[in-house]
């Protein structure tokens, strides 16, 4: 593991952060849900977590957001969270593989990870309910979150790098 040497406070300020974007989210104000759409926040949290500080910091953020968001939401326990799980392990497994410190690949990571999400999301749900059909909530749904979130995730990766210390304000790593 990558992040057992942190201390306790950084810690409690991660479990601080995880709660607290798992909460906006789902209580996301109707004047910025266009068309109902609402964007992923923990799933921004799973890809900033999975870049920074590996995959294991990054399935950790999406049991604990997923699992808020499975309670908050009335969904059968555990979609949000095996979602977020596999998004946060994959994604941290193909960040080491790639250079991410410019905005727009970790835009175009959060847009992999939410169509992923969302596609994996949708597949479980067709699998319990095939009447609700699969290709109507992926276009309504999946697509226009993911688009969503990717447009948010470079304003709050910046400001979770800021939160966290990792970065100082021009952008280059502390010394």
């Amino acid at each position: 593991m990558r992040w057992k040497h942190y201390s306790l406070p950084r810690h409690l300020a991660w479990l601080i952060i995880v709660v607290f974007f798992a909460l906006v989210q789902t209580n996301w104000p109707d004047a910025l849900k266009p068309q109902a759409v609402v964007p992923d926040l923990v799933l921004i949290m799973v890809v900033y977590y999975a870049i920074a500080e590996g995959e294991e910091r990054a399935m950790f953020t999406g049991l604990l957001g997923g699992l808020y968001q499975d309670v908050a939401v009335h969904t059968v326990l555990g979609h949000h969270v095996i979602c977020h799980v596999i998004v946060g392990y994959t994604i941290g497994r193909l960040s080491t593989r790639l250079i991410t410190e410019h905005a727009a690949i970790k835009a175009g990571l959060v847009l992999l990870a939410s169509l992923g999400q969302g596609l994996l999301f949708v597949f479980i749900q067709y699998v319990q309910q095939p009447q609700r059909g699969m290709v109507y909530p992926i276009l309504t749904a999946a697509v226009p979150c993911a688009f969503y979130t990717a447009l948010l995730a470079p304003v709050l990766i910046l400001m979770l790098d800021t939160v966290m210390g990792r970065r100082d304000a021009i952008g280059r790593s502390p010394a």
